[in-house]
């Protein structure tokens, strides 16, 4: 057999994970091929000519050349700074008539490259962050998608309201949360963010200007929530709001995953309280966080749910841990580690300075500084399984060994979304489960490099067996685009994802807006 015979590609099976990738190779997805430049001059002559300003110059496209991920790398030919609504429609018109890809970007905070621009232009979405009106009394909030929720929150304060359900790290803008799901503690309880969008305003990738909402435009509206940007940019939202209530934090500490995950199944079934979630560093210390925005509702929880769950209080789970470690000296460095990072974190989950009386008086400062202090890095791997009820123990267990193959420290995050009744209209094509029904249960999987680099390839092979648990147990994810977005076949099926791309192509002829997130 010839040389040629053993390395044309035509030769191989098809790969499951990205089509022009070789069977065998750890880096199974990498970042797509730049886009070229043809007609850009003729399509920055056309928005100029129009008074829509293109910064060209390296020093403006390049603080967009990665995002909060650190992997991907791309570079704009140039970026736009959203103004208004109309400035938008007139750059995808051009856009479509030129075929120059749009990629929109509000907080950068996709980690498989999803916001960075390989060429092409870069929105960004942060100029058009005001909110527009405040409605005290309907409890509803018209803001641009530019902002972010940190100042939408701080906003709505001034009247004593909230926001519902907000991602935890509330420096990503409302526009991209929208379009990918948006998860906190309270999500088992109110659903996720984009659950609370009542109306909103999107331009087409075509340029036409739309409001939508479930009665009108609805088909339009169910493609843009949780439609990972492939079907409009939505540039303003009118969103459900409430009373602004401070919140109390109860903590339980387990041992091992597989009873705490069953407890939050117990309570977010039980709707005993109004947040819930788990946080482990590893899976040594595991802790059950339970919170709740009113008096009465912790009083009952403490009378009558408390006494069923299996965890620690911290003094006894520090005997425990202490007895496990002693006769173990080769995990000491472990134990070390853990305290090292109970004594670093708890206090930025619990300052002074935002608590009053036990309870914690602004979740919105404390969660965001803490997300970005304890978790963030220069690179930010956060592969995912999102599951059905009954698969999610074991999701968890099977993710959380991928988790000590590859890495001595690494945490998860546990959190269920209540899901609206009709959700599989509005849920297709995203991180929700085709199988889920009342609730749907996320785990991000996350390493904490404690000063260790990690090459891009062993990292990659990480996210791969994660995702691979995935397609074994038939879930979703919640990280599904950008690079590894050839798992979106494996884990939706041919049926689904043709579906959706035949849409794709009605409804963005040029295939221009944020082209190699999904298709």
């Amino acid at each position: 057999m010839s040389l040629s015979e053993h390395t044309t590609c035509s030769s191989l099976p098809a790969d499951p994970v990205a089509a022009d990738a070789l069977i065998g190779i750890p880096r199974q997805q990498t970042n797509p091929s730049r886009w070229q430049g043809e007609q850009w001059a003729e399509f920055v002559r056309s928005l100029r000519e129009q008074g829509i300003e293109i910064r060209e110059a390296r020093a403006d496209t390049g603080i967009y050349v990665t995002d909060a991920g650190g992997l991907a790398y791309g570079m704009p030919h140039g970026v736009v700074l959203a103004r208004s609504t109309e400035q938008i429609a007139a750059l995808m018109k051009a856009a479509q008539m030129f075929a120059v890809p749009v990629t929109v970007r509000g907080g950068g905070l996709t980690t498989e490259g999803e916001s960075v621009a390989f060429g092409g232009i870069l929105l960004d979405m942060t100029g058009m962050s005001r909110v527009l009106h405040v409605d005290r009394e309907a409890l509803i909030v018209r803001t641009q998608a530019g902002i972010f929720w940190h100042l939408l929150a701080e906003v709505l304060r001034r009247d004593g309201l909230d926001y519902i359900s907000a991602p935890l790290n509330l420096s990503s803008s409302v526009g991209g949360t929208l379009g990918v799901g948006g998860i906190d503690v309270n999500s088992s309880k109110y659903g996720c963010s984009a659950d609370q969008a009542i109306s909103l305003q999107v331009v087409t990738p075509t340029g036409e200007i739309v409001e939508c909402s479930d009665d009108e435009n609805s088909e339009l509206f169910e493609r843009i929530i949780l439609g990972y940007g492939q079907f409009g940019i939505i540039t303003e939202a009118s969103l459900h709001i409430r009373p602004y209530t401070p919140l109390r934090m109860h903590y339980f500490y387990y041992a091992a995953l597989k009873p705490c995950v069953e407890d939050l199944l117990m309570l977010d079934a039980s709707q005993a309280c109004d947040y819930t979630g788990i946080l482990t560093m590893m899976d040594s210390a595991i802790t059950l966080l339970v919170a709740f925005d009113s008096d009465e509702r912790e009083a009952e929880f403490m009378a009558q749910v408390k006494p069923k769950l299996r965890g620690y209080g911290e003094l006894m789970f520090a005997l425990h841990l202490a007895v496990s470690f002693s006769w173990r000296p080769w995990k000491w460095k472990e134990a070390l580690f853990l305290l090292r990072r109970k004594r670093e974190l708890f206090p930025d989950l619990q300052p002074a300075q935002h608590m009053q009386d036990g309870r914690m008086l602004d979740r919105t400062v404390v969660f965001s500084r803490a997300v970005w202090k304890h978790w963030g890095d220069r690179h930010m791997v956060i592969p995912d399984l999102a599951t059905s009820r009954d698969k999610f123990v074991q999701a968890v267990e099977r993710g959380n060994a991928v988790c000590r193959k590859y890495f001595p420290y690494y945490t998860l995050y546990c959190v269920g979304i209540r899901l609206r009744d009709d959700h599989r209209a509005h849920y297709e094509l995203s991180s929700i489960p085709a199988d889920a029904e009342g609730w749907a249960y996320g785990c991000e999987f996350e390493p904490m490099y404690n000063g260790v680099e990690y090459s891009r390839d062993r990292l990659q092979s990480f996210k791969n067996e994660i995702y691979d648990v995935g397609v074994e147990l038939e879930t979703s994810y919640y990280r599904f685009g950008g690079m590894m977005k050839g798992y979106i076949r494996r884990a939706l099926g041919d049926a689904v994802v043709e579906k959706h791309l035949q849409l794709k192509r009605q409804a963005d002829p040029a295939m221009i807006l944020n082209r190699d997130v999904i298709f």
